[in-house]
């Protein structure tokens, strides 16, 4: 790290550089030397979504040398609530681009490295080996298992970790030496959609801000060497209380990867979490090329297109359909399918009057929950259940584009 780098071998500041770094240069903490460990300073920021933004803004801002950014989506309206490295003018455009333009515009000096693709098992090694520092704004296991793994595979590449939800995010600093990675905190991933994402469950806008603060703050006390690192600690914020707790971490000796070091190389990290993938061809949907593409039966539950359901519909074959999204998510926007929220369906079957055999299609915001939920109903004995393929999302981007979308 730049923190152990020899002082005859840290780059210089230019006149510009002192005058724009003053308020650190008199602070006895960081002074010129420390100034220039941030400047030789390399962080790979995984994401410029919630996380990723407020932390490579404060990184920019404060000196550090070289950013890099993964991430392969897309700037949409949406994003705005809380990533504020973009903005209204750069919807539509790459993420890494528009996120370019704002840290550039903050700093001149701080080179940007953009890498505009998925982090995969089979570039994250590649990729990471540049960086001294990864700060993982991550909103997937799979990915947050990956960035883990790699950063323990890299040579115990700090891992600046955080995660948000609602209201409640937390903090830490993962597969150092000294202290665990996040496989002895979380051994093993929740079953695929117990925890809602942030898409589905929601966010409060400045949640996310203040967690990438945060990580950005401990992104510059590894480089500094100064204080108390979030190592072997996790820190949990409840913004709705203002309240911060900590708790010890301890690294698991019998942790696959960073204990008994079982783990050589990088997994299929989607097996690992239980992303269910095809396993037998279902009901055909239109792609957005006007092509037909198979959807797939998962977990036993087919998938149907909301081309196939509209199709239904106006045939007068409509099967009965199933909302199973949140009461304030109604309140948005509907199709006027009745409500049962996919955490109270267990107990609320009995509204169900009609026989099992009766084909029922769930839906929920985009897909994820309705499949939980049609699991449940088929674990009750309902024989004919489909989950509507990307839900009320995919019905007002291809059947009905006057609905809001949320």
């Amino acid at each position: 790290m730049p923190a152990t780098l020899d002082q005859q071998t840290l780059p210089k500041l230019t006149n510009e550089e002192i005058a724009r770094y003053s308020r650190h240069l008199i602070l006895p903490e960081v002074g010129m030397e420390g100034q220039q460990k941030l400047k030789a300073a390399k962080v790979l920021s995984v994401g410029t979504g919630g996380l990723g933004a407020p932390m490579a803004l404060y990184l920019a801002a404060a000196g550090v040398g070289t950013i890099g950014l993964i991430d392969f989506d897309v700037v949409d309206e949406s994003n705005l609530q809380r990533q504020i490295i973009h903005s209204e003018s750069t919807v539509g455009m790459l993420k890494v681009d528009s996120a370019e333009l704002m840290l550039k515009g903050l700093n001149k000096n701080t080179k940007i490295v953009k890498h505009n693709t998925m982090l995969t098992s089979a570039n994250a090694l590649d990729i990471f080996k540049d960086y001294d520092i990864i700060a993982d704004g991550t909103d997937n296991f799979q990915t947050r298992y990956l960035v883990n793994d790699a950063c323990v595979l890299s040579g115990n590449k700090p891992n600046v970790y955080a995660s948000i939800y609602r209201f409640e995010g937390q903090a830490s600093i993962f597969a150092t030496e000294a202290g665990p990675c996040y496989r002895c905190l979380y051994p093993e991933p929740p079953p695929p959609g117990l925890v809602p994402s942030c898409a589905e469950g929601g966010v409060l806008g400045i949640l996310p801000g203040l967690l990438g603060i945060i990580q950005a703050t401990e992104t510059i006390k590894l480089i500094l060497g100064l204080g108390d690192p979030l190592i072997g600690r996790l820190l949990l914020v409840d913004a709705a209380a203002m309240a911060f707790r900590t708790l010890k971490l301890r690294k698991n000796p019998e942790c696959p990867l960073c204990g008994t070091h079982e783990i050589k190389e990088l997994i299929d990290y989607d097996q690992f979490c239980g992303i269910p993938k095809p396993t037998e061809l279902g009901p055909l949907e239109v792609s957005s090329h006007g092509k037909t593409a198979d959807l797939a039966v998962v977990d036993g539950i087919p998938q149907m297109s909301v081309e196939q359901l509209k199709s239904r519909i106006d045939a007068g074959t409509a099967p009965f359909v199933l909302d199973v999204r949140e009461a304030h998510e109604y309140a948005i926007v509907d199709i006027g399918a009745p409500l049962i929220p996919v955490g109270e369906l267990a107990q609320n079957l009995h509204r169900l009057t009609f026989p099992k055999t009766t084909e029922i299609v769930v839906h929920c915001k985009s897909g994820a929950r309705s499949q939980r939920a049609a699991l449940i109903l088929r674990e009750n004995g309902y024989t004919n259940v489909s989950n509507l393929s990307g839900g009320i999302l995919a019905w007002a981007d291809r059947i009905d584009k006057s609905l809001p979308k949320y």
